[in-house]
């Protein structure tokens, strides 16, 4: 596992920022985490920037990563 891998599944145990239809929202170390919470689900960009806006995330601007970590699927964005 490497190190961004670890920070996002440590911030995986904390209290959420807030939940959406279908994805579970982060604050982390390293960016904004959004766990997937439909695994069967492939996820848009747009899926995300349009469910992140509900609670007030502007993540238009923002570099994108992918992860699948311990069956779970997160998305971790960062400037």
């Amino acid at each position: 596992m490497n190190p961004s891998e670890s920070l996002l599944l440590k911030s995986l145990n904390d209290t959420p920022i807030g939940e959406t239809e279908n994805f579970v929202w982060f604050i982390t170390e390293i960016g904004i985490a959004a766990l997937v919470k439909n695994k069967k689900m492939l996820a848009e960009v747009s899926d995300y920037i349009n469910e992140g806006h509900e609670l007030g995330l502007d993540l238009s601007k923002e570099e994108i990563e992918y992860f699948q970590i311990n069956q779970k699927i997160v998305t971790l964005f960062y400037s």
